[in-house]
C-alpha cells in the first residue's frame, strides 16, 4: 500500500500548484499527474481512486486542482480560463518532475484531459505520454462540434479510456478521432459507462482504476 497523499503547494510559480502527493511504498521511479474535468476538482472519486491505484503499482502520483479551480471552489471553467489552465497544467508536471526521476506521464479527466493534449501539442517533450480518460470529444447531442483540430499535431503517445454510453463521444467517434494523431495510440473501452466512467458518488472506483492501470502498463510497457 502507498503511503497517505501528502498536500502540495507552490506558490512560488505562476499559476500555483496545489494538489496531492502520492508517495508508493516501492517506487518504479516514474511519475503520473493527475487532473480533474469541468466542475471538478482533485478530490474527485475518479481522481483519488487512480492515484491510489497508480500508487500501489509503484508510480508517485500528483493530483492536482487546475488554475481556475484554485481561483473558483464551484463552477465550470471560463472561456478565458484554457490558457492558464495549460501553463498551470506544465508547471504541475514540472513540480511532479522533483519527486520521480523516471518517465513522466499526464493524465486528465474530460477538460484536464483535453487541455493536457493541447498543452502536449505545444509542448510534444513534456511528458513521456498522455492518459485521456473521457475525452470530450463534442458537446452532447452536439457532434458536429467536434474539438479535433490539434490531434492531427498530437505525438506523444496517448492512451484514452472511454465509455460506451459517453454522450461526449461515441466509441465509433472517438476511433475516427484517434485515426487524426501521428503519435502511437490505444483506446481502453469502459463497457456501460458514461462521461464519469461508471465512478459515482463520493467513494469507489478501485475496479476501474485497477483495469486503467493494467491497460496503461501494457500500453506504456
Amino acid at each position: 500500500m502507498s503511503d497517505a497523499p501528502e498536500t502540495l503547494l507552490d506558490r512560488s510559480v505562476e499559476p500555483p500548484v496545489r494538489g496531492y502527493l502520492h508517495r508508493p511504498a516501492s517506487p518504479n521511479g516514474d511519475g503520473l499527474a493527475l487532473v480533474h474535468g469541468a466542475g471538478s476538482n482533485a478530490e474527485a472519486p475518479l481522481l483519488r481512486a487512480l492515484a491510489e491505484a497508480f500508487a500501489n503499482a509503484g508510480f508517485t502520483v500528483l493530483r492536482g486542482d487546475l488554475p481556475y479551480r484554485q481561483t473558483r471552489p464551484f463552477g465550470p471553467p471560463g472561456p478565458g480560463d484554457a490558457a492558464r489552465d495549460r501553463l498551470g497544467l506544465a508547471n504541475l508536471v514540472e513540480a511532479l518532475k522533483k519527486h520521480a526521476k523516471g518517465r513522466v506521464f499526464l493524465g486528465g479527466h474530460s477538460y484536464g484531459g483535453r487541455q493536457s493534449s493541447m498543452l502536449c501539442v505545444d509542448k510534444p517533450d513534456l511528458v513521456a505520454g498522455l492518459l485521456l480518460m473521457s475525452y470530450p470529444l463534442h458537446p452532447p447531442r452536439k457532434p458536429e462540434q467536434l474539438r479535433t483540430q490539434h490531434l492531427p499535431q498530437l505525438r506523444p503517445p496517448a492512451l484514452f479510456v472511454s465509455g460506451t454510453r459517453d454522450a461526449f463521444g461515441s466509441i465509433e467517434e472517438i476511433e475516427a478521432a484517434i485515426k487524426l494523431i501521428p503519435g502511437r495510440t490505444q483506446l481502453f473501452e469502459v463497457e456501460g459507462a458514461g462521461h464519469d466512467l461508471g465512478v459515482k458518488g463520493k467513494s469507489g472506483g478501485a475496479d476501474l482504476a485497477q483495469a486503467v492501470v493494467g491497460a496503461f502498463r501494457g500500453f506504456f510497457g
